[in-house]
């Protein structure tokens, strides 16, 4: 069976609810404005390409490949990220929306996730050593036995990290986000 093999292209305005995407390998390529909603992803290698703007919603990214891939601007409510392959996956997240999606044990050592929003988002046992968390919205995130160490959450908001179930040395927190490390206790901080 014949592999598409995209290098340097650009994609705009396209919908692939309607129209697959060609099974193969895109190097390089950008995905402006395009429609991946509900879509299969798998047996796609996506290598240092940067998706603007384009919808993501429960799209199934089962078997599918993202090395040095940037987000900007999307909507992925819901993607399975955990299913993904785990080879050389590399994200960079940029005003995105990332509600209700899972990262479980993935390793996403020194991911940026810059001025998203994460609600609900599933962090449960992911290596986010030196993650970057600017201005993103955790409300309701779970973190369980994740590792959090040297992680910078200074200007992250709404967030709850037990210390005693997850590993946060030399996490980065502002006084103001204190209180989300002491969210089990049931206290008022004034």
């Amino acid at each position: 069976m014949n592999r598409a093999y995209q290098e340097g292209n650009d994609f705009t305005s396209l919908d692939f609810t309607n129209k697959t995407l060609e099974k193969g390998e895109y190097e390089n390529c950008t995905f402006r404005n395009c429609n991946f909603a509900e879509t299969m992803l798998s047996d796609v290698i996506f290598t240092e390409c940067t998706f603007e703007s384009c919808d993501f919603s429960m799209t199934k990214v089962g078997g599918a490949s993202f090395r040095t891939v940037i987000f900007r601007n999307c909507k992925q409510l819901g993607v399975r990220f955990d299913e993904c392959s785990k080879l050389l996956l590399s994200f960079t997240f940029e005003n995105c929306i990332l509600n209700f999606a899972s990262f479980y044990k993935l390793k996403l050592k020194g991911t940026r996730f810059l001025g998203c929003k994460l609600q609900e988002t599933d962090f449960t046992e992911t290596d986010l050593t030196k993650a970057i968390f600017h201005d993103c919205d955790l409300q309701g995130s779970i973190f369980d036995r994740t590792i959090v160490n040297e992680a910078d959450l200074r200007t992250a908001s709404n967030f709850s990290i037990d210390p005693e179930n997850n590993q946060i040395k030399k996490a980065k927190f502002t006084l103001h986000g204190l209180a989300g490390l002491l969210d089990k206790y049931n206290i008022v901080i004034e």
